[in-house]
This record gives C-alpha cells, sequence and structure tokens, in this order.
C-alpha cells in the first residue's frame, strides 16, 4: 500500500496591494508637505510680478501689523534683533534672511531692517506673494 505524503502548503502574503498603498501615501505626503506653510504668522504680504521659491531653509524676520518683531516665530524686540539674527544665520551657516514685512507699513522699518542686514554683509530677501 503506497503512502501518500501529504502537500505541505506555504503561507503568502500578498503584497500587491501592499505596493499601491503606499505608493499613495507617498503621492499624500509630497503634496501635503509642499502647500504647508513653515511660517505661521500670517501677514497680509506686498504682490510681486517674479515670485521664486527657494527650498533651502533661511532664517525668516517677520513684522506684524502691530509692530512686533519675530526670528522663526520667536518674538524679539527691535533692540535684541542684530545679536539673534547673527546667532541664527552662524547656526544655520547661511547668510541669507528673508523679511516677511506687511504690504501697509512704513518704508522706514523695512530700511531699518535692511541696514541691519547690510552692516552685518546678509543676504536680505523680501517675501512677496503672487497675483493670485
Amino acid at each position: 500500500m503506497p503512502i501518500k505524503r501529504r502537500k505541505r502548503l506555504h503561507a503568502e502574503v500578498a503584497t500587491s496591494a501592499l505596493s499601491d498603498i503606499m505608493f499613495f501615501l507617498l503621492l499624500f505626503f509630497l503634496i501635503i508637505s509642499t502647500l504647508a506653510n513653515p511660517n505661521v504668522i500670517k501677514i497680509p504680504l506686498p504682490k510681486g510680478d517674479n515670485n521664486e521659491k527657494t527650498n533651502k531653509q533661511h532664517v525668516t524676520v517677520t513684522v506684524t501689523q502691530e509692530k512686533k518683531y519675530f526670528i522663526d516665530k520667536q518674538e524679539v524686540g527691535f533692540n535684541e534683533i542684530e545679536p539673534k539674527l547673527l546667532a541664527a544665520t552662524a547656526k544655520l551657516h547661511d547668510n541669507t534672511v528673508i523679511l516677511r514685512i506687511p504690504f501697509d507699513s512704513q518704508v522706514q522699518e523695512l530700511v531699518d531692517l535692511l541696514q541691519i542686514g547690510m552692516k552685518n554683509e546678509l543676504k536680505m530677501i523680501i517675501a512677496t506673494k503672487g497675483e493670485n
């Protein structure tokens, strides 16, 4: 009498659906990361025709309509801007500073910040929003 061997079943995991899910998650996070705005402080920026975007992380100086000054979301007094700005640019090893100033602010506020940048040889970029 011949003895038949049972065929052993091998456990398998179907991974074709997992690759689809990973692809959709990758697309979702890429889209969300491009839409995320790193600056939480909302101010009405001046409009500009030629807007260029940067991928690098720079130091951001924000002036609100209430004349409050922020360096990377941290509120500072006007007298403290220069030393904290130099410390932040030295930490990032990048001397580029993005100025976010409201469109209806006085020119003197902008000039004061630009003078700090010129005195310390910093590259100052004024943030604008598109014509949308």
